[in-house]
């Protein structure tokens, strides 16, 4: 949803860029703290969302530095279920992903984040080399990024029985396709972080 344009924004502030690469605007926000109440993970979040978003509207530098260091917009998983409880209907979950692709942009994560990071990289990597997710390869890429290559090591053999895991990558017929827009949003977004 568009904001009013008399929306008036701090030259160079992380809203300004919110607003104007998403059209979302932070500025609505008045802290009624439904996001926040409504969170499956703000218990765990070193600040809830309602806070990130104060944190952003101030248009203060090291109130964004704050926003962009934290755990928070890494744990949100993009549920929804703040931007369905907010009267001001303010995408929060575009928000938290805008802050989180500055943040890696930036070097400023928070240093919990680093396996949902390889998470991310790996997930990323198995789309762009086959079209769709292949859940080994997915793996593999995660535990080599994360360095926990004997976590849940004992589940393999049951997941391969079942037919959970195969070992040979399902390809997408359009693979030309698909690289023309990973290469396009690379090159809309600066590269691959």
């Amino acid at each position: 949803m568009s904001s009013a344009p008399h929306t008036i924004h701090k030259k160079g502030s992380l809203m300004e860029e919110i607003h104007d690469a998403r059209e979302i605007s932070v500025q609505k926000c008045y802290q009624c703290g439904k996001c926040s109440a409504g969170c499956p993970l703000a218990e765990d979040m070193d600040y809830p969302p309602s806070v990130i978003m104060r944190l952003l509207q101030t248009e203060d530098r090291q109130n964004e530095a704050i926003a962009l260091r934290s755990e928070t917009i890494w744990l949100c998983v993009t549920c929804e279920t703040c931007a369905t409880r907010c009267p001001m209907e303010i995408d929060i979950p575009g928000v938290m992903d805008f802050c989180r692709q500055r943040s890696l942009e930036k070097k400023m994560t928070h240093p919990k984040a680093k396996n949902i990071i390889a998470f991310h990289k790996a997930f990323l990597d198995s789309i762009d080399y086959t079209g769709r997710l292949y859940e080994l390869g997915l793996i593999a890429d995660y535990k080599a990024r994360s360095f926990q290559l004997g976590q849940d090591v004992a589940l393999a053999p049951g997941m391969i029985a079942k037919g959970k895991l195969s070992f040979l990558p399902e390809l997408i017929r359009d693979r030309k396709g698909l690289a023309a827009i990973f290469r396009k949003t690379l090159h809309r977004k600066g590269g691959r972080s």
